[in-house]
């Protein structure tokens, strides 16, 4: 999966950079219907194949092409069987499935959101199932989820003990199938800071828990880059992966302790924004070596730095870029890899030689 040594010497000359023979190497994946206009499975793997990505997490698509947009987990069997399908022809792998878990109140109060409650019991026979069921067709050893919402007006940490309680048996059903939940760092909930999401996963103490850090969710709730920077050293030792969002802070904004994500408009390359990007992958270099061997631990290639970029606008439940926006961001965040010293894989003559059969 590395790009060949001739085409890359002659990038890293060009940039008067030198390729260190160590260099340690991530795996490129991206939300591929934030690529699509119409979401639909073949625009959704053509656009990333083009971009010489190989993983992506499936969320929202049209498999038919008939204009039904569904959620991954809601797919029929039928249907995710022709989605595999399109793996094939595309030379796609799932990363993971780009779950809605953990996006629901965690106590049956009214809190003057529109959060949904569900009883625990529920919840595992439902969304958990069908999100466990999409992952096993699909071949995919991961899940994205997320920590629940707490009563709106109150502070999260007091509702810690109460998420793990929650959390525990969405892990532990994970497990039974061999999969690894990840809890994303997101506004609004109670794993809404690097801290606190450690603090989750070391109550939950599980192999089959790791954390998802994005740097945009947590800019989002107008953190400085030194703050983004700190709730990522905070929560680095249980990190699988990562996601890549980054945004511009408003400095006219006060803040109130809570994101409208709907009204959310700043989001940003990786380049670009307020998501100390550069700062956390040249640490993330150092530390690769070790959250490589514990993700294979696990079945999965490697440490994935997944795309989910948001650049022509995000939401509570996904987000879109457009073809030309997650162009812009693959490329961007190469720009920053190249800069820090990472290596990674896209498509290359090789592979179409291997694919053409010579």
């Amino acid at each position: 999966m590395t790009r060949s040594d001739t085409n890359l010497n002659v990038m890293t000359a060009a940039l008067g950079m030198q390729r260190m023979p160590d260099q340690p190497a991530i795996v490129l994946s991206a939300f591929a219907d934030e690529a699509a206009n119409h979401k639909t499975a073949v625009e959704q793997m053509a656009a990333l194949a083009a971009l010489g990505l190989r993983y992506y997490s499936p969320r929202f698509v049209d498999v038919t092409g008939t204009g039904t947009v569904e959620h991954v987990v809601e797919l029929s069997d039928e249907k995710l069987t022709q989605l595999k399908a399109l793996h094939d022809e595309y030379g796609m792998s799932v990363t993971s499935i780009g779950s809605r878990i953990g996006k629901v109140k965690l106590l049956d109060v009214d809190d003057g959101t529109h959060n949904r409650y569900v009883e625990l019991d529920e919840y595992l026979n439902t969304e958990v199932a069908n999100t466990i069921r999409a992952a096993n067709a699909l071949d995919a050893k991961l899940v994205r989820g997320f920590s629940f919402y707490h009563p709106q007006t109150e502070a999260p940490e007091a509702y810690v003990d109460q998420a793990v309680e929650k959390l525990k048996p969405i892990v532990d059903e994970c497990a039974k199938n061999d999969l690894v939940y990840g809890l994303e760092v997101e506004a609004n909930l109670i794993g809404q800071n690097g801290r606190l999401l450690a603090e989750l996963a070391r109550k939950v103490d599980s192999p089959h828990l790791v954390c998802i850090f994005d740097g945009g969710n947590l800019s989002s709730q107008n953190m400085s880059w030194m703050q983004v920077f700190d709730e990522y050293v905070a929560m680095r030792d249980h990190i699988g992966w990562i996601h890549i969002k980054d945004y511009k802070v408003d400095p006219d904004l006060t803040w109130t302790g809570v994101v409208d994500e709907e009204r959310l408009k700043n989001f940003v390359p990786a380049n670009i924004g307020d998501s100390a990007h550069e700062a956390i992958l040249r640490d993330l270099r150092e530390h690769l070596p070790e959250m490589t061997k514990k993700m294979q631990a696990v079945g999965v290639p490697g440490v994935f730095l997944e795309l989910e970029p948001h650049l022509k606008g995000g939401g509570q439940f996904g987000g879109f870029s457009g073809p030309d926006g997650m162009g812009v961001a693959v490329r961007a965040l190469c720009s920053v890899l190249d800069y820090v010293g990472i290596d990674y894989g896209l498509r290359t003559m090789d592979d179409i030689r291997e694919a053409r059969g010579f």
